[in-house]
């Protein structure tokens, strides 16, 4: 059956005029899916009963259920455990800041990717999402709780790049104005460096923000953090980051984990700077969330902000990312692996 919540406004009318309706059911249906949020064909009262029937014989719907909501007593971060129609389990987060409310969504159901400080990727990747499912998310949270969305970040579970195809539908559907309509500058997607698919995005000429999980300035220490540094060189990644920048106008983020002892000292600040000066990027260094499985540490106090001093004082542009729902097991994978353990 075709997933009718990742069909496009123009997909659904041409759907509409196969079945002998007229083309306006397609708008009303697409509205009532993205705009009202609805969670069954049954709600769209404005709908004729026979058409709202066929479309349940014809159509699947997807509408993520949540299992666990845990909200952190620090800032009042949701982290929310939704199951997929076929019982797989993802997780998205929900996080207040001033300038508006943000959600951090899965991409895939678990990761193949490998990095060695992510709880995602423990188990592998069991498969990837589809644009409905990825926007259920931000759905779901929207209705849960009663506030709208202004922020989206494609940073939880798995590598988007990995799921490329149904990202870029995704984004189509997300940024649409017949639905939530969310800018594209207001959309990061975040990547580990799959450079031919961050060649193919640049093409695509989108206003959103390309975060690069960097995390190491050479490609030996990158090599021991992350798996796929053995196929793609940190010169290969610069050079594609000047290519999206060429391509968009949009700067590049760096994610940078700093794990204690690792990647944190005066030496790795220097080879940053000397990798990154002539991009015009900013930096997000974030203090690595422990997790059991692995024998990491955060950085200290003194490290994190003599790290950011120094690179401020080399004209680059870097901020802390401020721990949000540490508490609640707020980094990627957590909360899920910990639910499979339980089942």
């Amino acid at each position: 059956m075709k997933d009718i919540k990742s069909l496009t406004l123009e997909e659904l009318k041409r759907e509409m005029e196969e079945m002998g309706e007229k083309s306006f059911r397609a708008k009303q249906l697409y509205e009532w899916m993205h705009v009202k949020l609805v969670r069954s064909f049954d709600e769209m009262t404005n709908i004729p009963l026979s058409l709202r029937e066929r479309c349940e014989r014809e159509y699947d719907f997807t509408a993520v259920k949540q299992v666990r909501m845990q909200e952190s007593a620090i800032d009042g971060t949701k982290k929310y455990l939704f199951e997929l129609g076929d019982g797989k389990l993802v997780e998205s987060v929900w996080m207040k800041y001033k300038h508006g409310n943000s959600v951090c969504i899965s991409s895939q159901v678990g990761c193949r990717m490998g990095c060695a400080f992510c709880a995602s990727t423990l188990d592998g990747l069991e498969r990837s999402l589809t644009p409905s499912e990825m926007l259920d998310q931000i759905y779901a949270i929207t209705r849960l709780t009663g506030e709208r969305v202004s922020n989206v970040v494609v940073m939880g579970t798995g590598e988007p790049m990995d799921n490329y195809d149904n990202l870029l539908r995704f984004l189509t559907l997300l940024t649409d104005e017949n639905g939530l309509h969310i800018s594209q500058r207001n959309v990061t997607v975040s990547t580990c460096g799959l450079v031919p698919q961050m060649r193919q995005l640049a093409q695509e000429q989108l206003q959103i923000t390309l975060a690069l999980s960097l995390h190491a300035t050479t490609d030996e220490k990158r090599r021991r953090l992350m798996p796929v540094a053995n196929k793609y060189s940190i010169q290969e990644l610069m050079e594609t980051c000047a290519y999206y920048f060429q391509k968009t106008g949009r700067r590049i983020t760096f994610e940078y984990s700093l794990v204690g002892g690792v990647n944190d000292t005066d030496e790795d600040a220097r080879e940053l700077i000397a990798l990154i000066k002539d991009l015009n990027c900013h930096v997000n260094l974030i203090p690595v969330n422990p997790i059991k499985e692995r024998n990491f540490v955060q950085s200290g106090g003194e490290e994190i902000a003599a790290f950011k001093n120094k690179l401020e004082k080399n004209g680059i542009n870097v901020t802390i990312r401020r721990e949000m729902g540490r508490d609640i097991d707020g980094a990627c994978g957590q909360l899920r692996r910990r639910q499979k353990a339980l089942q």
